[in-house]
């Protein structure tokens, strides 16, 4: 059966959910692999893991030459894998790195790629939320490998259990790809709530809070959340960009989205219009976010949230 690789998105040897996700999708094409860029220390361990999801292989790729560098050697180790192996596909995780990190792969590889992918079938027949999601088109890749990105929360994880097996690549990284080097990293300070990208559930605040995140946060926190915002939320200095969701900011996919004080706004909805379940809360009962919403409360949100955060934790008590 033709290998299927797929890109690890980890931090410092923790597993991200998507990369679980991009396994169920890659049994679905052939054999999956896991391309796992860190430690050969860590390869091992990080093997164990994968292999719990499907991965019948992992290729250690030692970061040793590419951690203080931006996307470029990546994608030249990525390359020089596809050639020795000629993968049915290549999978990633569609945020800024993984697209980034395609695109260059698609450039040396002369192959096609299909971005923000929310499925895949069995024939490599991709499904694509397209132009703010008011359009789901399916596509194909028709010349070279497959390389698709694919949306986080896009499929289940599934433990099915597979071998594991650990095989060391050495990569060769040209002095070319190293002009763009990292001279200082912050680590952003924890907040114990999910990644907003890989979240099964955000709660979102917009103009209408007046720059109280307070109901917001505490909502978030009975719920086990991550906490989004709308541009305007985001322009008017209430919170970092990093909290922005819509078209300019992340795009989410949850299986609950709980809209706050937000108007709806297409630059918005195009960040949010794919999560499973979609409820909002807003004093204006004419707002356009109510035409996309599957429940929806019209009120204040900083007198609703309270209430229902309450009535949450009495329930979980």
């Amino acid at each position: 059966m033709t290998e299927v690789l797929v890109v690890v998105d980890h931090v410092d040897g923790a597993i991200r959910k998507p990369t679980y996700e991009l396994l169920t999708l890659a049994r679905k094409l052939g054999e999956a692999s896991a391309v796992f860029f860190g430690s050969p220390d860590q390869g091992a361990e990080v093997a164990t893991k994968l292999g719990q999801y499907g991965a019948e292989k992992v290729y250690v790729v030692d970061d040793a030459q590419i951690k203080g560098y931006l996307v470029a050697p990546k994608a030249e180790a990525l390359q020089q894998l596809v050639e020795k192996t000629s993968p049915a596909a290549v999978l990633f995780v569609s945020g800024y790195e993984g697209k980034e990190v395609a695109a260059r792969l698609a450039i040396k590889t002369s192959s096609g790629l299909i971005t923000d992918a929310v499925d895949i079938d069995d024939a490599g027949v991709v499904t694509q939320s397209v132009f703010a999601g008011n359009y789901t088109v399916t596509g194909k890749v028709t010349k070279g490998t497959p390389l698709i990105t694919v949306k986080p929360n896009s499929a289940p994880v599934e433990e099915v259990g597979a071998a594991g097996t650990v095989e060391e690549f050495a990569a060769t990284i040209s002095d070319a790809a190293k002009t763009a080097q990292i001279v200082a990293q912050q680590p952003r300070k924890a907040t114990g709530r999910p990644e907003l990208t890989e979240a099964a559930i955000v709660v979102s605040g917009g103009r209408g809070t007046g720059g109280n995140f307070e109901p917001i946060e505490g909502l978030a926190d009975a719920l086990g959340a991550a906490v989004g915002a709308s541009r305007a939320a985001v322009d008017s200095g209430w919170m970092p960009h990093s909290f922005q969701v819509g078209q300019t900011g992340k795009v989410v996919s949850p299986q609950l989205y709980v809209a706050n004080g937000i108007s709806g706004a297409i630059q918005h909805r195009a960040g949010m219009q794919t999560s499973k379940t979609i409820v909002a809360v807003n004093k204006d009962e004419e707002a356009p976010i109510f035409e996309l919403v599957d429940f929806g409360v019209v009120g204040d949100l900083h007198a609703v949230l309270p209430a229902a955060t309450e009535e949450i934790n009495q329930r979980k008590g």
